[in-house]
């Protein structure tokens, strides 16, 4: 409990000296800076020894005080003293405001700084958890947060990509599969051959091995061309490899481009079949035969075996051209 006199608060200047000189207007000032008075009545000056009355004695003007009559060199200003102004509380005290003393408002986009975002630390991926700030439509704008997991948009999330170019054999992707997701997309994106005739093969690697063990995987497939009435159909028990390539589509020509998806389920479980399949379209060298084809392809070894990559070769040079990107897909 305070004992004594409440204590006093409001904004107290005592206002730079002035010369007296032959006017009756004199800048207000302290440190050179301007004041300005909220009234006559908020000022103490003190002319000659004599307490002056505001309003009569002088009149307050912006930041300047005037004077009854003007004064002379010889007159004396000892002070001019500015009382706080009303509501004027002065500076508080460090720690002194807590939470319950200010008053709720909004914040409008002109007292928003562009280094509350700018100024903070970047990431490059995001969390399930992570977090973002929105106005909810549904409940008159206001603000709440959405986690990342719930956010709308594609369910494809990229893993790894290569362009090709030159003479590419074997392509290989070690450590994209995992946990996270139990199926995965594959893009070919007009994946050429470098020589005529040859077959593209499919293998799973497990960390830095390919597993071509013969008699290890099976493989069927459909494939329809253009210049066709009848559909290729091709089925192998025991091999070393899926083929997706020349065999798969029925046709010995150089391709194209050789463009699809290839899916794979569930790499990462033990005791199955590591299983993908495939919807691939190509053309021919000269562009006029088109090949759709179709198939799926797994590796037989159901023990514990693990799969984390795969690798795509010819059975002879290598590829030419093209992209091949790999996704994650989100279950939603």
């Amino acid at each position: 409990m305070y004992v004594g006199a409440i204590p006093t608060t409001g904004d107290f200047k005592k206002l730079d000296a002035i010369t007296a000189s032959a006017t009756a207007t004199y800048n207000l000032r302290q440190g050179g800076v301007a004041v300005f008075p909220q009234s006559n009545f908020h000022c103490l000056v003190v002319l000659n020894g004599i307490l002056q009355t505001g309003g009569s004695s002088f009149n307050i003007v912006n930041d300047t005080i005037v004077f009854a009559e003007a004064l002379t060199s010889s007159d004396v200003i000892n002070q001019i003293l500015v009382l706080g102004n009303v509501n004027d509380i002065g500076v508080p005290s460090s720690d002194s405001v807590g939470s319950s003393h200010i008053q709720d408002d909004s914040i409008s986009d002109e007292h928003l700084d562009i280094t509350a975002i700018t100024g903070q630390t970047a990431i490059t991926s995001l969390a399930d958890t992570d977090k973002f700030l929105v106005s909810d439509a549904s409940d008159s704008g206001n603000l709440k947060y959405v986690e990342n997991q719930y956010l709308g948009g594609g369910t494809l999330v990229p893993i790894s990509s290569v362009a090709l170019s030159g003479n590419t054999n074997p392509v290989r992707f070690d450590n994209v599969f995992t946990s996270t997701y139990t199926l995965y997309q594959v893009h070919l994106s007009d994946l050429t051959p470098q020589s005529d005739g040859v077959s593209v093969r499919f293998r799973w690697r497990n960390g830095s091995s390919t597993l071509e063990a013969s008699g290890t995987y099976e493989h069927c497939s459909t494939t329809v061309q253009s210049d066709s009435s009848s559909a290729t159909i091709k089925s192998v028990n025991n091999d070393d490899n899926i083929q997706i390539g020349r065999d798969g589509f029925g046709h010995s020509a150089a391709r194209s481009g050789i463009n699809g998806i290839i899916q794979v389920h569930s790499p990462q479980a033990t005791g199955n079949y590591k299983s993908m399949h495939y919807d691939l379209k190509s053309a021919d060298s000269d562009g006029f035969t088109l090949f759709c084809s179709q198939g799926t392809g797994a590796f037989k070894d159901d023990t514990s075996t693990t799969v984390e990559g795969f690798e795509l070769t010819c059975s002879s040079n290598g590829f030419s051209s093209g992209r091949i990107d790999i996704y994650g897909v989100k279950q939603v």
